[in-house]
């Protein structure tokens, strides 16, 4: 059994580590808060964008038209290509020869599985590429946050950039500055297809790592029977030309705030259930001291009464 010194150290220990958990806890709580207003602000309008364009991308001459306008008449690859396939639906090995993956993690640790469950599926999708007959040569890996460029390096993948200052704070030029360099990779034909990892904030108990292509465009998930009637000035390629780089870009900006809220969802959960265990523990090492004392307590006295009769 230890002693009472050795459980005291350990009760100030525990007490100790208590107080930074306590306080971790509550700097994550009010980093949630501002994260969650901004992604629930952002998130809506970023998913209506995208509707109104695959709405209005429907008509075969604008698209052409807006195709030929932004020069992309040269390219097989194009920001304008629209395909109706599901979000997570891996490419083609015969068609799409390079493909480019974005993966979003934290810099910091202390955040419960959070890391963890990311990297895990980023990994997944790795090895499914790599199941379709992809090389690691073929695989290009842009990082955002150290936790996910250390596990890059360890795959072996090309890593390409260093983006761990977005990770800590999201900002939408950051986010545009990174928007542009994949659609420039993508139209110019040095990757086919685009791919997101990262962890979607449902709810402050809930976030869930998920996979989701960024280009080329999808339609999939759009309502086809609902009708695009909407009155456009000046006119409809005027229009597009302006929405569609704010799409793109609005989408790595929403992804980057969705990443960061789970972030500090998943801290503040982790430091909630450490400070619990601290109490218990706590409680724990205090009775352990108290029965201890009681029994040294109760020795002393046995020795004063066989004294006292003696």
């Amino acid at each position: 059994m230890a002693s009472l010194k050795e459980i005291k150290t350990r009760l100030a220990s525990v007490k100790n580590t208590l107080k930074i958990t306590s306080a971790m806890k509550m700097v994550a709580s009010a980093k949630l808060r501002k994260a969650q207003s901004a992604i629930a602000g952002k998130l809506p309008y970023e998913q209506k964008l995208h509707h109104i364009l695959a709405g209005m991308l429907q008509d075969d001459d604008l698209q052409k038209a807006l195709h030929d306008s932004l020069g992309f008449g040269g390219s097989s690859n194009s920001p304008l290509e629209l395909q109706d396939v599901p979000p997570d639906a891996l490419p083609d090995r015969e068609n799409v020869r390079r493909v480019a993956i974005v993966a979003f993690s934290s810099n910091s640790s202390l955040c419960g599985a959070f890391n963890s469950n990311v990297i895990k599926k980023f990994r997944q999708v790795v090895e499914n590429l790599r199941a379709l007959g992809y090389a690691d040569g073929d695989i290009d890996v842009y990082a955002v946050g150290r936790k996910m460029a250390e596990a890059v390096v360890k795959e072996g993948l090309s890593l390409r950039g260093d983006y761990q200052k977005m990770a800590d704070k999201p900002t939408y030029d950051q986010a545009v500055e990174l928007a542009s360099e994949l659609v420039d990779s993508f139209a110019s034909d040095k990757v086919g297809q685009v791919i997101l990892v990262y962890t979607h904030f449902d709810s402050a108990a809930s976030q869930k790592p998920v996979m989701e292509n960024y280009l080329p465009l999808s339609l999939h998930g759009r309502d086809e029977g609902e009708p695009v009637d909407y009155i456009l000035e000046p006119d409809p390629l005027t229009i597009v030309k302006k929405l569609l780089p704010m799409v793109l870009m609005m989408k790595i900006y929403t992804v980057l705030l969705d990443a960061n809220a789970s972030e500090h969802a998943a801290r503040t959960i982790a430091m909630q259930v450490a400070s619990d265990n601290a109490k218990d523990l706590i409680s724990e090492l205090t009775l352990a001291y108290n029965k201890g004392r009681q029994s040294e307590i109760t020795a002393e006295i046995l020795d004063l009464v066989g004294g006292s009769v003696n």
